[in-house]
């Protein structure tokens, strides 16, 4: 097609750098589960947004596990590099003043001849802007990065400036995807994440990371009163027995909210109406287990 741009890039950084906040700003809805605990973005989402004639599609890769060596990492790390290896554009996120071991680490994994932009993300924690050049000075000795882009991204005149300069690395070549989409994850998928999501929310620090979300049940029926139904049986699948106990919470109160809002935030997301059932299960030594891990979902 003349004049059509589109082309994936790719979202990397180490854990909790706000690569998830960042991707659902620019797809401009959410479809990457967002916490504070590090470790939450398990897969390569995909966020589509099609501006003007030109589609970007990004990826968003799991932040890059230097810490275990489980199963469940060696996964997540493939899953980073088979991320990063067939791109037209990388975007590094950092926080801005800040490199750290997990940064430079995450940084000798790029392939020369792919153009990386610096995006020196929460700039709005930094106070003095003077500050920033002596960092910026050393970034670029680190690697040849195209471009600098200092930002936050809470906010949308950043977003906008990002759009601008992503769109120039992006080949001239017909869309892949249609102009609305805005994910090629299925909905079964969008609502594993959703309750995870919210089992972590609820649960903050206290829950390992190892606690995972299966979808047993995922049907649409047809309904007289609604014009799509949608009915979700999910398990959330914990390590041990005080893990399930902390789970459900007093008189399994902590549970209701987990599949309150995450009901209600499917109800949005998939535009229709939701019945959600949540079990919790105990399965020990799953993220340890390679059989299960892939049984789990993660490739």
């Amino acid at each position: 097609m003349s004049g059509q741009r589109c082309g994936v890039i790719a979202i990397v950084g180490k854990p909790n750098v706000g690569k998830s906040t960042l991707l659902n700003a620019l797809v401009g809805q959410k479809i990457s589960i967002t916490s504070r605990k590090a470790q939450t973005t398990r897969h390569r989402i995909t966020g589509i947004r099609t501006r003007g004639a030109t589609q970007f599609i990004f990826v968003d890769t799991p932040g890059f596990q230097t810490r275990h060596a489980t199963a469940l990492n060696k996964s997540l790390n493939k899953t980073v590099m088979g991320a990063i290896g067939d791109v037209d554009l990388i975007l590094f996120v950092v926080e801005a003043g800040n490199f750290t071991l997990a940064d430079a680490k995450v940084l000798s994994l790029f392939k020369p001849g792919i153009p990386t932009l610096l995006v020196a993300n929460k700039l709005d924690t930094v106070h003095r802007r003077a500050e920033i050049a002596p960092w910026l000075k050393s970034m670029q000795e680190r690697h040849p990065f195209a471009e600098f882009v200092p930002m936050s991204a809470k906010n949308k005149g950043d977003i906008e400036r990002l759009f601008g300069i992503c769109e120039k690395y992006l080949p001239e070549q017909g869309w892949w995807y249609g102009e609305d989409e805005l994910t090629d994850r299925s909905e079964k998928f969008l609502a594993s994440e959703t309750v995870r999501e919210k089992l972590f929310r609820f649960t903050g620090d206290e829950l390992p990371y190892t606690s995972t979300v299966v979808i047993d049940k995922f049907d649409e029926e047809p309904s007289k009163t609604h014009k799509r139904f949608v009915r979700v049986a999910a398990t959330i699948v914990v390590e041990r027995d005080s893990h399930k106990a902390m789970v459900i919470g007093e008189k399994g109160e902590r549970l209701k909210r987990i599949s309150t809002d995450a009901r209600m935030e499917l109800e949005k997301l998939l535009d229709a109406k939701v019945f959600l059932e949540v079990w919790v299960k105990v399965r020990s030594g799953w993220a340890d287990d390679e059989a299960r891990v892939r049984s789990f979902g993660y490739e």
